[in-house]
């Protein structure tokens, strides 16, 4: 079992990282907060015995499972002997399972950090900083007290980087620790379980519409074509429909509708060639390897089509990716639309 060890200062964007690195790789996320917040909840205190007991039970159970690894994250006191000796302790017993230890250390301007720990998504997790003021004012006091940045090549290990992430995303910085260590992908025997097509019905066309909206319109803002699905009308989406050889589904994952996959061809005596036009993720589930396992459920559902045909962006670069993860091949000639944006053809033939 491999260990992500996510290490920095406070609000430096541990937690925001791993949550992006759990959407993009076959790691499971537990944050430091997971355990001191409920303890601090029901002892009305910081307990580290009792946090630390916790911890060890969570490490334990999970290596028992069939995940690729977990993601930690953990200020760490350079200056302090006994953060030495923890962290060799949790990497010792992920190692001893035949794993690696990747270590991550972010590092940032203390006023963006400061900025960062007023975010939505920090207070929302941890309920001891929602106190801004005073969180605030322990988290410079932490760093008066302790050294909480490694000093040049004073960590040993070899799978170790440093990223200063002052001005990074953190989608873009999970990106680049995923690439850097080659990081499993996401389950794709999990993802298969979870995510499922279910047919769209004539009175949910107006939902299915409003969810391609908001699915193209970064793009559409991006790149102003006239035929983004964005602006599409809901005439236009009904008729697609009604197409007796086209058909819409929901991309549901866990219960909740992630998107649309809409499949089929314009001609109702073809049966071994089929278009995937549209495809869309809602924004706020993208990333996630949701849009790979859409397509091979798609596959699976339609066994008797020996090529499928599509077309994207050439600009963008994630969903070329994702095309030719699925197996996708680029064919024919270039279709520029404007100066900004270029489309391309992509088939997958069944062999």
């Amino acid at each position: 079992m491999n260990l992500v060890l996510l290490i920095g200062s406070g609000a430096v964007g541990k937690m925001t990282v791993g949550q992006e690195l759990m959407k993009i790789t076959d790691y499971r996320l537990f944050h430091n907060h997971m355990m001191i917040e409920p303890v601090i909840e029901i002892f009305g205190r910081f307990n580290p015995p009792v946090i630390n007991r916790l911890r060890e039970d969570i490490f334990d159970e999970f290596m028992k499972t069939e995940y690729a690894g977990m993601i930690f994250t953990y200020m760490w006191a350079f200056d302090m002997q006994s953060d030495w000796d923890y962290v060799k302790g949790v990497a010792d017993k992920f190692e001893a399972t035949g794993g690696t230890v990747y270590y991550v250390e972010l590092v940032a301007d203390q006023a963006v950090r400061i900025e960062r720990n007023k975010t939505e998504n920090r207070l929302k997790n941890k309920a001891s900083k929602r106190d801004v003021t005073l969180s605030t004012e322990r988290m410079i006091r932490e760093e008066t007290k302790y050294r909480l940045v490694s000093r040049e090549g004073e960590l040993p290990f070899k799978n170790y980087i440093k990223i200063d992430n002052t001005h990074l995303e953190p989608q873009e910085v999970a990106r680049m620790i995923k690439e850097r260590f080659n990081l499993a992908d996401k389950s794709k025997s999990e993802l298969m379980s979870r995510i499922k097509l279910e047919e769209v019905r004539e009175d949910e066309l107006p939902q299915l519409h409003q969810m391609q909206i908001k699915s193209f319109m970064p793009l559409y803002d991006k790149y102003h074509d006239d035929g983004s699905p964005a602006i599409e009308t809901l005439e236009r989406v009904k008729l697609r429909a009604e197409r007796p050889n086209r058909k819409y589904f929901f991309i549901v994952k866990d219960g909740a509708r992630v998107g649309a996959i809409n499949l089929g061809h314009n001609d109702p005596e073809e049966k071994k060639i089929s278009f995937i036009s549209p495809l869309f993720i809602l924004p706020e589930y993208q990333n996630q390897g949701i849009g790979y396992v859409a397509i091979m459920k798609a596959f699976e559902m339609y066994p008797e089509v020996k090529c499928w045909k599509l077309d994207t962006i050439k600009q963008e670069a994630g969903n070329v990716h994702l095309y030719k993860k699925c197996g996708f091949v680029q064919v024919g000639e270039e279709h520029p639309v404007n100066e900004k944006m270029t489309l391309i053809d992509f088939e997958y033939r069944v062999e």
